[in-house]
C-alpha cells in the first residue's frame, strides 16, 4: 500500500511541472515566430504581443522571452557602455545591432511592457554572485502584474558569461521573481524598488541578511510608489538621492550612482527654473506694457473720459503682475552660471518698474482723492518705462 501511495504521488509531482511551464512553452513558440520586419522596432514587436496575447501574464512572458532570446550581449563594451546615449537611442541601437549590455535589455523590455499597458520600471543596482559583489552595476526591470510587483532580469536570463564570452542560453530563473527572492543576488541602489515592507540596507546586503526584520520601521513601499509617480522630476531625483544616501554609500558603485542623481537633479532644477525665468520674463512684458499703456493715457490727461474705477486697475494691474513677478523671481536660486547675468537684469528690470507703477499709483490716489477742479491742474508729462524684455 505505500509504495502504491509513493508512485501516486511521484505521477501528481510530475504532472504539476509539465502544468505549470506549459503556459510559458505556448507563448515561447508563439513570440518566437514573430516577423523579421515587425522585430526592428519596440512599437512592432508590442504589436505582435498585443494581436497575439490576452493576459498581462502572457504578455510580460512574450517580452521577456523576446527580449533575453533576441539580444546577445556586448562583451567587448561591458566596461565603457555609452553614457550620454538617450533611451531612445540605445533602443533602435540595440534592435539594428541585436547587441547590448545591461541597461540595453532593461531599455528593451521596459518600452515594450509599457507598449504593451504594463506599469513597467527599469532598476538600476548592484549585484552579488557567489558571495561577492559584482565590480559593475547593473540594470533590470521590475513590472506589475495582476496588482503585484515582479523583477526581470532579461539579460541575466539571455545567458552567462564563461570564460570570457557570452553563452546564450535561456534562464527563467530570473523571469517573474519574486521580490523577497531576488534581493539575495539584486540590490536595487534605490530601496523603495526593494518592493519590500522592510528594506535592507546596503550593510544587510554585503552581509546575506535577507530575512525579513520586523524590528525596522515599516516601509509602505506601494504607497511611496503611487506618490512617486505624481511628483515632478525635480522631486523624484531629490527624494531618490535621499533614499540613496539614508541607505548607507557602501562602495563606489553606490557612491557614483548617487553623485549621478544629484547632477541630474540639478540640471532638471535649472531647467525648470529657467523655464519660469522665461513665463516671467513673459509676464514682466505684458506687465510692461500695460504700465506704458497707463503712461500714454496720464500724458493725455486721462483722455478719453474713464471711471475711476477703471483708472485705478489700469495702473493696479500691471503693479500687482510686477508684484508677482517680483515675488516670483526672487524664488529663483538655480538657473546655471551662463544665465545669472539674466536673471540679475531680469531683478533690476522689475524692481524698476515696480517704482514706477507704485509712483503712478499714488498719483492715481491721489488724484482719485481730489475735488474735479483739482484734478485739472494735477497732470504733467511723464517718460515711458523703458522697452519690454527680449
Amino acid at each position: 500500500m505505500r509504495k502504491i501511495v509513493w508512485y501516486l504521488f511521484l505521477f501528481v509531482s510530475v504532472l504539476s511541472v509539465a502544468q505549470t511551464q506549459l503556459p510559458y512553452a505556448v507563448v515561447d513558440t508563439k513570440i518566437a515566430k514573430i516577423p523579421v520586419d515587425l522585430t526592428t522596432s519596440t512599437t512592432g514587436i508590442a504589436k505582435y504581443i498585443e494581436d497575439n496575447f490576452k493576459t498581462d501574464a502572457e504578455k510580460i512572458r512574450a517580452v521577456f522571452y523576446w527580449t533575453a532570446s533576441n539580444i546577445g550581449y556586448d562583451v567587448p563594451n561591458m566596461n565603457t557602455p555609452n553614457q550620454f546615449q538617450t533611451s531612445q537611442e540605445k533602443i533602435e541601437n540595440t534592435l539594428k545591432t541585436r547587441k547590448g549590455v545591461c541597461i540595453h535589455y532593461a531599455e528593451v523590455f521596459n518600452e515594450i511592457a509599457l507598449k504593451v499597458g504594463i506599469q513597467s520600471e527599469i532598476i538600476h543596482g548592484y549585484t552579488k554572485q557567489h558571495g561577492k559583489i559584482d565590480q559593475l552595476s547593473h540594470a533590470w526591470c521590475a513590472a506589475k502584474i495582476d496588482n503585484k510587483w515582479f523583477v526581470f532580469d532579461p539579460t541575466w536570463g539571455a545567458g552567462a558569461m564563461s570564460n570570457g564570452k557570452f553563452i546564450k542560453k535561456l534562464n527563467n530563473s530570473y523571469f517573474k521573481v519574486e521580490p523577497s527572492k531576488i534581493i539575495a543576488s539584486h540590490m536595487p541602489f534605490d530601496y523603495m524598488w526593494q518592493f519590500l515592507n522592510y528594506p535592507l540596507t546596503n550593510e544587510d546586503f554585503y552581509a546575506g541578511r535577507i530575512q525579513e526584520d520586523k524590528t525596522k520601521k515599516y516601509f509602505d513601499f506601494e504607497k511611496e510608489i503611487a506618490l512617486y509617480y505624481k511628483k515632478t522630476k525635480t522631486d523624484q531625483l531629490f527624494e531618490s538621492a535621499e533614499r540613496i544616501e539614508k541607505n548607507g554609500l557602501k562602495n563606489s558603485l553606490i557612491l557614483d550612482y548617487y553623485n549621478v542623481k544629484k547632477k541630474q537633479w540639478k540640471v532638471v532644477m535649472q531647467n525648470a527654473n529657467v523655464e519660469k525665468m522665461n513665463t516671467i520674463v513673459a509676464e514682466v512684458n505684458e506687465a510692461v506694457l500695460q504700465l506704458n499703456d497707463f503712461i500714454m493715457y496720464r500724458n493725455k490727461k486721462f483722455k478719453p473720459t474713464f471711471s475711476d474705477e477703471k483708472i485705478n486697475k489700469m495702473i493696479q494691474t500691471p503693479r500687482e503682475k510686477l508684484q508677482k513677478c517680483q515675488n516670483d523671481v526672487f524664488k529663483l536660486v538655480m538657473v546655471g552660471t551662463e544665465n545669472e547675468d539674466n536673471l540679475k537684469s531680469l531683478r533690476k528690470t522689475i524692481a524698476e518698474a515696480l517704482i514706477q507703477a507704485d509712483e503712478h499709483a499714488s498719483f492715481v490716489k491721489d488724484y482719485l482723492n481730489a475735488s474735479k477742479l483739482k484734478r485739472k491742474t494735477m497732470f504733467s508729462k511723464v517718460s515711458w518705462f523703458g522697452i519690454p524684455l527680449n
